[in-house]
């Protein structure tokens, strides 16, 4: 029997760099983890190759943010080709679509003609988001959807992207890697003093202005077809890709 994981305490636990984890997919037992190294990926240190530029620039997917949650999230969730089972059980699975309702957990889709290729998803805290997991069905699929994270951050002022354990792809994209007492350093600093209940209410505060990263902000940045359509050949902006490139080499 899955027990529902209480949301305040698992947003305590982010803010105290600890997350949760099963051993497998049908496992009913969530542990909660806090590594001696942390991966994270630096904002203004995303490496973009000639050929990912080329890539976005080109707009050969279709990028939106949290139109499709529960079906990234259950996606990451399947086996993969690189792991037959997943750390992601229906509480934790269920706990996320919870704070995603709560306009906390947030994900990042990558299109092509109408099927879901790519996709991530996380939660935001504070400046701090916290990478959760992804998924790629198609060529570069899972780094262009990581360049629209990296960029959505940016501009909507976080400071700290938490990608948890390194991978050879997260390094290759410049993910470093730190002890967590290192990383809980950042961590503070990118949180505020009092951690937002589930709830919507400070468990202790007040929220400090500018303290909380906006997850929106790119959707306004450059106008709506920017963020969420393709479709922008008679709005006048300037394509998808070519606004998210811009934004990756702007150093803050």
């Amino acid at each position: 029997m899955f027990l529902p994981i209480d949301l305040d305490l698992l947003l305590q636990a982010y803010a105290n760099g600890i997350f949760p984890m099963s051993d497998a997919r049908d496992d009913p037992d969530t542990f909660w983890i806090e590594p001696e190294f942390r991966a994270v990926m630096p904002l203004d240190g995303f490496r973009l190759s000639k050929s990912l530029a080329k890539t976005i620039r080109q707009d050969r997917f279709v990028v939106t943010s949290d139109t499709a949650f529960a079906q990234v999230i259950g996606t990451c969730a399947e086996p993969q080709a690189d792991r037959q089972d997943t750390w992601i059980n229906p509480d934790i699975e269920e706990a996320f679509c919870r704070l995603h309702s709560l306009g906390q957990a947030h994900s990042v889709e990558c299109w092509s003609e109408g099927r879901l290729v790519g996709g991530l998803y996380g939660l935001a805290l504070g400046r701090a988001f916290f990478g959760e997991s992804m998924f790629s069905r198609a060529t570069d699929a899972s780094k262009v959807t990581l360049a629209w994270l990296v960029a959505r951050l940016k501009i909507g002022g976080f400071e700290l992207l938490d990608c948890q354990f390194m991978t050879d792809h997260l390094e290759s994209l410049g993910a470093i890697e730190m002890t967590q007492g290192a990383y809980l350093k950042l961590l503070e600093a990118a949180l505020t003093k009092s951690v937002q209940s589930a709830s919507g209410v400070a468990s202790s505060g007040a929220l400090a202005p500018g303290s909380v990263g906006n997850w929106g902000a790119l959707d306004g940045a450059f106008g709506s077809a920017v963020a969420v359509s393709a479709d922008f050949s008679s709005t006048g902006v300037s394509s998808p890709g070519k606004c998210i490139l811009q934004a990756l080499t702007q150093t803050s």
